[in-house]
């Protein structure tokens, strides 16, 4: 962050100040722009290397040096799904405590061109960095297209993005998840999966596959969904047809509903007869009936994650690397006892 000064003299930035400190870059701003908790004797720390190196923010002339503001930009799907909107109130909510504005550009659908030109939208309103949530195959495709003169960071790409990513460990979720039901004494685990081409559908399924591989089990065929709670409640039917059908885990809780009402209605008890598990940890999980054993991600942790990969990004850092966030196996009722 460029600072006032006299003219000619390059003046310290917000780096020098943490390394003086002793801090990371996010404390200094946290202490300066004071827009978050810091411990007295820190903040105390950071102010006496502010006025030992004569730092002094200055975000007017920032924007004008370098043609960006302090507003970040962020690429999201129109989509009422519990994982997009959640991850985006997480990045707004990092940013808030951070001192920054965010500026979203919604795209009603993943195409690449529509990516594209949400990206072009925020750049010519000079955002400081850009989010772009990308759960989806196309949006990965579409982050090469995306210019180099602007930071960019995404949420829910793969290791081969050419961007820095931020991601739930969604296949380590789903390793658990099945492995909890193999635990219970099930010979396999159905399941029932999401789009083909959602990134972190794709990873639930591989983790399934891969822990059943592990054990040795028969991997039956996958039902796929649409994650709406009537796609769970058709692959339910189904699997209420089935012989020997005792272990279930869907890909998000919405389809898990489903599944719970598809077998109610065919007299088969959860989990007395048949377990169940899902994905998300929506907050209705834990008030479904039986309550919902399921994956729970931090969206909160991913957003502050995110929100600083890309102020690092913007300092000129942050190698084109993949950073997981670790989700939580949260038992419940439906994977109870027989």
């Amino acid at each position: 962050m460029p600072a006032e000064g006299p003219p000619g003299k390059r003046q310290p930035g917000l780096a020098e100040v943490a390394a003086l400190a002793g801090v990371s870059h996010m404390t200094v701003s946290r202490v300066v722009n004071d827009s978050g908790p810091v411990r007295a004797e820190t903040r105390a720390r950071v102010l006496a290397a502010v006025d030992r190196l004569g730092y002094r923010p200055n975000s007017v002339a920032r924007a004008l040096a370098t043609g960006r503001s302090n507003t970040l930009g962020v690429v999201a799907l129109e989509s009422n799904l519990y994982g997009p909107a959640s991850t985006l109130h997480g990045i707004e909510h990092a940013a808030r405590e951070e001192g920054y504005g965010i500026t979203i550009s919604s795209v009603s659908r993943p195409r690449r061109s529509s990516i594209a030109d949400a990206v072009d939208n925020l750049r010519r309103q000079a955002v400081g960095g850009i989010v772009v949530i990308a759960p989806h195959v196309t949006a990965g495709e579409a982050l090469r297209q995306i210019p180099a003169d602007v930071p960019v960071v995404a949420v829910g790409g793969r290791e081969s993005s050419p961007v820095p990513v931020i991601s739930v460990d969604h296949y380590d979720g789903a390793r658990r998840v099945t492995e909890h039901l193999l635990s219970l004494g099930h010979e396999t685990v159905w399941h029932v999966a999401g789009p083909d081409d959602w990134l972190e559908s794709l990873d639930r399924e591989q983790g399934w596959r891969d822990a059943l591989d592990r054990r040795g089990a028969r991997i039956p065929p996958v039902l796929r969904g649409d994650w709406s709670p009537r796609s769970g409640y058709e692959a339910g039917r189904r699997l209420a047809a089935e012989t020997g059908v005792d272990a279930v885990f869907a890909a998000n809780d919405q389809m898990a509903l489903g599944v719970l009402r598809a077998f109610a209605e065919a007299g088969i008890p959860v989990p007395g007869q048949v377990r169940v598990a899902g994905f998300d940890d929506v907050p209705e999980a834990a008030y479904f009936s039986p309550p919902l054993t399921t994956v729970r991600q931090d969206f909160i942790e991913v957003g502050r994650r995110t929100f600083r990969l890309l102020v690092e990004r913007m300092e000129g850092g942050a190698p084109d690397v993949r950073h997981l966030v670790a989700p939580d196996l949260i038992v419940r009722d439906s994977t109870g006892p027989r």
